[in-house]
């Protein structure tokens, strides 16, 4: 059947070619906005827009949110979220996690148990048998982690603190296939990225800056007075708060560095002998250790002005100064608004956000909604390139909001396709964010063969009892209740193409494969 329209797919693909560099428009989809404007999002096609860009992507909930709410109070509910239910089905399958189960320290102390266990074995195929299981649960535990991932993803009613989740762990990037990560990164998104992704920027940093897996991507571990690494320290500065041009130095990094000296994790429960007149500086919280024998106590001079040695509070005092760092306040509000609005964003919109963002101490919600309000928000809507994360997701939603995925693996296996897995960029820069990186003819071609594999039917993604369902196996996404509202955001191809789909199978793949869809 899907041979028979392949003529129609390549026309969408050169419609979707031109929509690279064109961008689509919502009819009325960049309103007016600043004081004494007239009112925003007056229009539903407007409403989808807003809808599209900061939400995973447009579902039948979230419409019915907006419409309820109104755009303005929806946006404050976004930006300001109370906790909210997921449907049973899904917090089932979160719930009956190991991941869900056991706390960081309970995980990392089996993994490191079993890792040894390992390695002690005599026989060599033994040992190979079982240096083979212990990497398949480490897996099995970074699996989970993305699972639970997508499953909030498409189902949270707190769409923006879904994104502003995936915002953070790209920004402060951890590559799971490095060592043990894999059993640490579902504990680092759930305690150290995603109770802090709307709050304070510090909190935030603070977070990352003593959670395992950092230390353990970043290297810090091995770093130690008159045995420095400098890793953690230079990306702390060049990619999580002042930026590359954010004017530090290398004498920066290594005073930095020597702060850090100490601070790492722990793999057993054991106490390391600390020695007598350091005692009371030794910290372990959870997995968390500060081993005061690998501080450097000496004074250090960082950004111009010196920080006494005293162990831990070092680090609290450099990273105060980093978080309410001008060049902070810049890097991150132009951070976001790449993300959320241009490629290229106006200096002028930039400059706004970080005044908020220094004069809120780093609120992230205060900043955004400085974004989010502004006319350049509202004029970009329907011209950022969405990349694989941002169309996966979406095509979930629109296809399955009303219908719990049980199973995940395939959104994964799609995610990896087209090269943007999750936790799997290996460089701490995180995925670039920007649509010259994911509009090659291959990463188009990928996204044609996901949007056949939702296109065509339900049962591999709803699980085994679905599969049998015949008459529910393809997904009617042109009879969804705001389908009616999505026809007048199309162009006249998209709009002669979907009519000469001869199934819903058809017409879903057209509308999946739209230069529409693949814009937010």
């Amino acid at each position: 059947m899907l041979g028979a329209f392949t003529r129609d797919i390549r026309l969408l693909c050169g419609v979707a070619v031109l929509a690279l560099t064109a961008g689509c428009q919502y009819p009325g989809g960049a309103p007016s906005s600043g004081a004494g404007a007239e009112p925003r999002f007056t229009t539903a096609e407007s409403r989808l827009a807003l809808l599209d860009r900061i939400t995973w992507g447009v579902s039948a909930s979230s419409a019915h949110a907006i419409e309820a709410s109104g755009a303005e109070r929806y946006i404050e509910q976004q930006l300001r979220p109370i906790p909210a239910a997921l449907p049973p089905p899904v917090q089932a399958q979160i719930d009956g996690m190991t991941i869900s189960q056991r706390s960081l320290d309970e995980l990392l102390f089996e993994v490191e148990k079993r890792r040894r266990g390992a390695l002690a074995i005599q026989e060599p195929d033994d040992r190979r048998a079982a240096q083979r299981a212990y990497q398949q649960e480490l897996t099995r535990l970074g699996r989970e982690a993305a699972t639970r991932s997508v499953l909030r993803a498409v189902y949270s009613p707190n769409q923006l603190h879904e994104q502003m989740t995936w915002f953070w762990m790209n920004h402060f990037n951890v590559f799971q296939f490095k060592g043990n990560v894999r059993a640490m990164v579902g504990d680092y998104e759930e305690n150290a990225i995603r109770p802090h992704a709307l709050g304070r920027f510090r909190t935030l940093l603070g977070a990352t800056a003593r959670h395992p897996a950092m230390l353990r991507y970043l290297d810090n571990v091995q770093n130690a007075a008159n045995r420095i690494n400098e890793n953690y320290a230079r990306e702390l500065m060049e990619l999580h708060t002042l930026g590359a041009d954010g004017g530090y130095t290398q004498e920066d990094v290594q005073e930095l560095a020597r702060v850090l000296t100490g601070v790492g994790f722990v793999l057993t429960p054991n106490v390391p002998k600390v020695r007598p007149d350091r005692q009371a500086d030794y910290v372990r919280q959870g997995a968390f250790e500060f081993n005061p024998n690998r501080h450097d106590y000496g004074d250090k001079m960082f950004l111009g002005q010196i920080v006494k040695g005293a162990g831990l509070t070092e680090l609290d005092e450099v990273l105060d100064r980093l978080a309410r760092h001008p060049s902070t306040a810049r890097f991150i509000s132009r951070k976001l608004a790449v993300y959320f609005a241009s490629d290229d964003p106006p200096a002028e919109l930039v400059e706004r956000m970080a005044r908020t963002f220094e004069s809120s101490d780093g609120d992230i919600a205060a900043t955004l909604r400085v974004l989010l309000r502004s006319p350049e928000f509202a004029a970009s809507l329907g011209r950022k390139f969405k990349d694989p994360v941002h169309y996966v997701l979406s095509a979930l939603r629109f296809a399955y909001d009303e219908k719990p995925i049980a199973n995940a693996a395939l959104a994964l296996l799609w995610l990896n396709r087209m090269g943007q897995g999750l936790y799997g960029r290996e460089t701490p820069d995180g995925y670039p964010l920007t649509q010259a990186s994911w509009s090659s003819p291959g990463q188009m071609t990928a996204r044609f063969e996901v949007a056949r594999a939702i296109a065509a039917g339900q049962g591999a993604l709803l699980g085994d009892e679905a599969i049998s369902a015949k008459s529910t196996d393809v997904p009617q996404l042109s009879g969804s209740a705001h389908s009616g509202v999505v026809r007048k955001t199309l162009s006249p191809s998209t709009l002669t193409a979907l009519e000469q789909a001869r199934s819903a199978a058809e017409w879903n793949v057209y509308f999946l494969s739209s230069p529409e869809f693949m814009h937010r």
